[in-house]
């Protein structure tokens, strides 16, 4: 009895780490700099806007980019996503004055990732309707979580360089030219290794990304590679750890501990009862 209350110790103990590591594993925490529930306002961005992809300009998931143009124009934005994040696009158009518009407006923001193929919104406003008299348009796209990698033929998000595009898609032509302002976040959410895959990129997906003779050139040069220039705050990951490392560990300690203990309890006495002691 004694080894059976000991290994029901020891299950119990390993159930309780695993229950530590599962709130990380499950639990959406933002990243300390991603934190949605911040004051994203104070975090200065970009103030300009590009009009292509090639020009778009870059900011960092809790800054705050603005940008002032003409209604008609696309403008193109492009932020970090890393391994394990679920990016939260948030776009908030401030519209001329009403008497100066003539009718509705459609507006609507398209996200792309490095390859630059669009990227669908799980869920949020990708594009709204604003009426004559409406000041300002709110647009939301929550992304689907990046993936370390992915098979060829799927359109999975992977690690790198996302852009955002906005743009009015209808309105008035008398309405073509007047001015508005633009003000884009990010945050992003850690998923964790719900997401996590067996392999990884060997870069992310970043626009100028050479190959790995030009990256040692340039680190020995001492320029920054174009991956570098277009990381995170803190770096991008390696992409092969991941919390489903420590559900691996722990329900192998725990299916170690259960065969044990079950081992125990059914191989019985050493000794028939119905033997004497003395035989």
């Amino acid at each position: 009895m004694r080894t059976v209350r000991t290994l029901a110790t020891a299950a119990l103990a390993g159930a309780a780490l695993l229950g530590l590591a599962a709130p990380a594993a499950l639990a959406d925490s933002p990243s300390p700099s991603t934190d949605p529930g911040k004051d994203t306002a104070s975090v200065v961005g970009p103030t300009e806007a590009g009009t292509t992809f090639r020009t778009a300009a870059r900011f960092l998931p809790g800054q705050q980019a603005t940008a002032q143009a003409a209604t008609g124009d696309y403008l193109y934005w492009v932020f970090p996503a890393d391994t394990g994040q679920r990016p939260t696009v948030d776009a908030t158009v401030t519209l001329p004055d009403a008497a100066l518009r003539h009718g509705p407006a459609t507006w609507r923001i398209d996200v792309y990732d490095g390859l630059r193929r669009r990227q669908p919104c799980m869920y949020g406003t990708q594009a709204r309707a604003a009426a004559k008299e409406t000041a300002t348009v709110r647009l939301t796209c929550v992304l689907r979580p990046v993936r370390a990698s992915a098979d060829t033929w799927s359109n999975d998000p992977l690690p790198g360089s996302y852009y955002v595009r906005l743009t009015a898609t209808s309105l008035p032509d008398e309405d073509l030219g007047q001015p508005f302002t633009a003000r884009l976040g990010v945050s992003t959410l850690d998923k964790g290794g719900a997401y996590a895959t067996d392999g990884s990129l060997a870069a992310p997906l970043v626009p100028g990304a050479t190959t790995a003779d030009q990256a040692e050139a340039d680190e020995k040069a001492g320029r920054p590679t174009a991956v570098e220039a277009a990381a995170p705050e803190d770096g991008w990951s390696s992409g092969w750890w991941s919390d489903r490392w420590l559900w691996t560990g722990a329900g192998g300690v725990l299916a170690a501990l259960a065969g044990i203990g079950g081992y125990v309890l059914t191989r019985g006495a050493r000794r028939p009862s119905r033997v004497p002691p003395a035989a």
